[in-house]
C-alpha cells in the first residue's frame, strides 16, 4: 500500500510563508507526478499544482501563480510547496496527491491515484 505522508502546516498571518512536504512511505511506486490540491470548509477540493516527476515541468493554478511553487526533490522522491504572501483565503486542508500512470497536466483529481491524509493550512487576517 502507497501512503503519502505530508509536513508543514500550521496556523500563520497573512503574508507570511510555509513550506509543505510530502513523501511516500510504504511500498515503493514510481510515480509519473505529485500534486497539491485543496479543500476549504463547504467547498469541493480544488488543484493547487502538480509536477511531473521527469523532466519536472510544472503547472500552477492562476489563484496561486507568482505566490506558491511547487518543486521535487528527485533522490528522496519528496514534493514541496513553497507558499508565499499568503491570504486568508488560502485557508483550507491540503492534500498530497501521486499519479501512478501517464499525466497529462490535468487539473482534476481523478489524474491522481494516490493521496495523503491532508495537513490544515490556516491564515489569519
Amino acid at each position: 500500500q502507497v501512503q503519502l505522508v505530508e509536513n508543514g502546516g500550521g496556523l500563520v498571518q497573512a503574508g507570511d510563508s510555509l513550506r509543505l512536504s510530502c513523501a511516500p512511505s510504504g511500498r515503493t511506486f514510481s510515480s509519473y507526478a505529485m500534486a497539491w490540491f485543496r479543500q476549504a470548509p463547504g467547498k469541493e477540493r480544488e488543484f493547487v499544482a502538480a509536477v511531473r516527476w521527469s523532466p519536472g515541468t510544472t503547472y500552477s493554478a492562476e489563484s496561486v501563480k507568482g505566490r506558491f511553487t511547487i518543486s521535487r526533490d528527485t533522490a528522496t522522491n519528496t514534493v514541496y510547496l513553497q507558499m508565499n504572501s499568503l491570504k486568508p483565503e488560502d485557508t483550507a486542508v491540503y492534500y498530497c496527491a501521486a499519479a501512478g500512470r501517464y499525466y497529462s497536466g490535468s487539473s482534476s483529481t481523478s489524474a491522481f491515484d494516490y493521496w495523503g491524509q491532508g495537513t490544515q493550512v490556516t491564515v489569519s487576517s
